[in-house]
């Protein structure tokens, strides 16, 4: 994303021209905000007539959206007004806002439907006319209270409203007249006055209320096709939509004037997608464009899924099926997640099928068939496979007949979070609209990420943060509680580490060589991250690693720190680590592997894979573990960019490994070898561990201690010794008891330590 500065897009004259409310407004309302909250804080050169004329524009954008005046509305208006009372869109607007309210109750006046007969019997037409006069009367009730000033009888609004008031009043006169003559049993009542009178009320309403500007006359009714037109993305799917409506449509007149068609594709219709894509969103607009068409009888839309329909029992799948396509009936059953109803690990005991046979059966037969439209919605991938393990349903969905909507573009995603928060009344900076396209990129880790859906709830939790932090004061300015700001989505970023990666690395005991290697990465990171920032080409980054090194050297907790490294450095989007040993990835079964480490992976995404005895998964060319590293070197191309994967293992073992499959050494590049710890090392390390459960050792178990830790290599390295620790604390527990010496309760002894060391290495030999 590029930083610009909104104060430059905006200049005195586009503002200043527009001086009319039927003009297009030369500005939307989020520039209009951001113009507006720069102005406070930078220099400009924008008139009093231009900054004026601002406000008056956010007005109009604001009752374009809520269809009502507000405070705020009212206040923005104050403060035009302190900027150029004589705007002649201030006036305007002043006196649309006004008029409005009355506009939404004149409204009620059934004018259009009033009329008198010569031949009714005065019995009718007292009736009507009583009606007539009780809907006048409650209109001019509602004016007394309302209309306390008429600043705005000047405007149009204003002659045609008094011109309008006159003519009612007009015809209230004539109706009360005349229902008094009728009450009297008198005749002479002016029945062609009376309608003349009504018509002219009704075109003078009309022009009333086609007096406002666009959006706050009569409500514009919009056709899904109008409604699909508005969304944000989609371009192929909105092409696709109006050429299958305008099929339709031809079809249904061919059909009137004598054509038939007898290889129909039918309504039932399937839609993919991804979450937040819009499948539900498509599946009602298709429901009005059938019922637009006249093809079905109503447009409601009856949503189910897995859990609606499928039993627990024989025979309630098929009750719960027919239940819910009777009520369909006439309209559309849309059912989500359509694939969930046939599981392929579905035991005798999976009613899914029974589902799936009553609604073919429904669709194509019996008293139901061609009288409801079936939606089937899902995933792309599972929908696939679903509808070819079911040949009967597919033959019912035809090719022509399929809807896939694609993931949503990045500027798109951006757009649909400007237009949340503007529907809650909020704006981001363009600096925070820069941080929140960070927030979205994060999100995007895996096939799991929620689109608009979770662009949505990523600004509703930056509003709730937002509103969780500050409260309303008298004294604050508007703006305040309308913008977001980056300060406001930082909160919501991942916490911070207590102690930054590199330092719990160079807290670690030992570990020089890795230490270096390590350091080395990240400085190559971080100046290839700075390259890229200013415009120049990257060099390649290598991140996956295969660490060797005995047990307990420290493979696994270094593994951490690394994947908590590269997310600092912005490689990585979550950061976390996922631990796995053959047990995770391969399966006992044909087919079965490739999925178990599908999913594995899935977890890791956006993180580090660790996977410990890497070795372990080849053991020969018939063995699952063979399928196994074709799936990882595969998934590890596929996702490059979001996944880094470490092999650990023993030195010998692990290059023996690598060596065996040509996708694994040309993906693992970088080696860390892990060393036994020294002498020194260990018994800093065992010091380290004793004092964490705050005990000490006494001289005679540190001299043991380094006298044992010289006599050769631990088996074990740093899990050896905490291990002998532990057993040293249970130990002087004993001692303590049996010899009733509490004071010794926080020392180790060479006699507790010895003992320890005498029980770990026999577990160890």
């Amino acid at each position: 994303m590029t930083n610009y500065t909104i104060l430059s897009k905006v200049n005195n004259d586009s503002i200043i021209e527009w001086d009319q409310l039927i003009k297009e407004p030369p500005y939307n309302e989020i520039d209009v905000l951001r113009t507006l909250d720069q102005i406070r804080e930078e220099s400009h050169d924008l008139s009093h007539q231009a900054i004026g004329n601002l406000h008056v524009l956010l007005v109009y954008h604001r009752l374009m959206r809520h269809k009502q005046s507000d405070n705020l509305s009212e206040k923005l208006l104050d403060k035009a007004a302190q900027y150029d009372e004589q705007l002649p869109t201030l006036t305007e607007i002043q006196s649309v806002m006004h008029y409005h309210r009355i506009k939404n109750e004149l409204m009620n006046l059934t004018v259009s439907e009033w009329s008198i007969r010569e031949t009714d019997f005065d019995q009718a037409k007292k009736k009507k006319m009583s009606e007539w006069l009780e809907q006048i009367n409650r209109f001019n009730d509602f004016v007394e209270s309302y209309e306390a000033n008429d600043s705005s009888s000047k405007s149009e609004l204003g002659f045609l409203y008094r011109d309008l008031t006159h003519k009612l009043s007009e015809l209230k006169t004539l109706l009360e007249d005349s229902y008094e003559l009728l009450q009297n049993k008198r005749t002479g009542m002016p029945t062609k006055s009376i309608n003349q009178t009504i018509k002219q009320v009704s075109v003078l309403l009309d022009q009333f209320i086609d007096a406002f500007p666009k959006g706050f006359g009569h409500e514009i009714r919009q056709s899904p096709l109008q409604k699909l037109e508005e969304m944000v993305g989609l371009n192929q799917v909105k092409t696709y939509m109006n050429q299958y409506y305008h099929y339709l449509k031809y079809q249904q007149d061919r059909k009137s004037i004598g054509f038939q068609m007898v290889d129909e594709p039918g309504l039932h219709m399937i839609i993919t997608g991804n979450p937040g894509t819009g499948k539900t969103t498509i599946a009602r607009l298709l429901a009005e464009i059938y019922h637009e068409l006249g093809l079905l009888e109503s447009k409601e839309v009856i949503e189910v899924n897995r859990s609606h329909l499928v039993g627990s029992y024989v025979g309630q799948s098929e009750e719960n099926t027919m239940n819910y396509i009777r009520e369909a009936v006439g309209g559309v059953l849309f059912i989500d997640e359509a694939y969930s109803l046939k599981r392929e690990d579905a035991s005798g005991g999976d009613y899914g099928q029974a589902v799936i046979d009553t609604l073919v059966s429904a669709m194509t037969s019996g008293e139901y068939a061609n009288k409801f439209a079936v939606i089937l919605a899902g995933y792309p991938e599972e929908m696939r496979h679903f509808l070819w393990s079911n040949p009967g349903l597919r033959s019912r969905f035809p090719e022509q007949n399929s809807i896939s909507l694609p993931d949503f573009k990045m500027e798109e995603l951006l757009e649909i979070a400007e237009a949340t928060a503007l529907d809650n009344d909020y704006f981001f900076t363009e600096t925070a609209l820069n941080h929140f396209y960070g927030l979205i990129e994060r999100a995007k880790v895996d096939d799991t990420f929620g689109n608009a859906r979770t662009v949505r709830d990523l600004v509703m939790k930056a509003i709730f943060k937002k509103g969780s932090m500050i409260s309303v004061e008298s004294d604050d300015h508007w703006l305040d509680h309308m913008r977001i700001e980056s300060k406001d989505l930082a909160v919501m970023s991942d916490d911070k580490e207590d102690v930054p990666p590199m330092e719990q690395l160079e807290q670690l005991i030992g570990l020089n060589n890795i230490k270096q290697e390590v350091k080395k990465l990240s400085s190559f990171v971080q100046i290839q991250q700075s390259r890229k920032d200013q415009g120049h080409p990257m060099v390649p980054i290598q991140l996956h690693a295969v660490f060797s090194g005995n047990p307990g050297t420290g493979k696994t907790t270094v593994a951490k720190i690394y994947s908590k490294m590269l997310k600092e450095c912005g490689l990585l989007k979550r950061g976390h680590f996922v631990l796995a040993s053959r047990s995770d990835l391969v399966a006992g079964y044909v087919g079965q592997t490739a999925i178990k480490t599908k999913n594995k992976i899935r977890e890791a995404l956006g993180g580090v894979l660790f996977i410990d005895e890497a070795y372990s998964l080849y053991r020969g060319e018939n063995d699952f573990g063979k399928e196994a590293i074709d799936t990882l070197v595969d998934e590890m191309t596929k996702h490059n960019d979001n996944l880094v994967v470490i092999l650990a293992g023993y030195k010998q073992d692990m290059k023996r490994f690598i060596d065996s499959n040509p996708g694994l050494s040309s993906r693992f590049k970088k080696y860390f070898e892990f060393q036994d710890y020294a002498q020194d090392e260990l018994l800093d390390m065992t010091h380290y561990h004793v004092q964490n459960y705050n005990y000490q050792l006494t001289d005679d178990a540190v001299h043991y201690l380094y006298s044992q830790y010289s006599g050769g290599s631990v088996n074990g390295n740093g899990r050896f010794v905490v291990n002998l620790v532990e057993e040293a604390i249970q130990y002087q527990a004993l001692r303590v008891i049996e010899s009733n010496e509490e004071k010794e309760m926080t020392k180790l002894s060479a006699e507790d330590v010895k003992k320890a060391w005498e029980t770990v290495k026999g577990d160890n030999s």
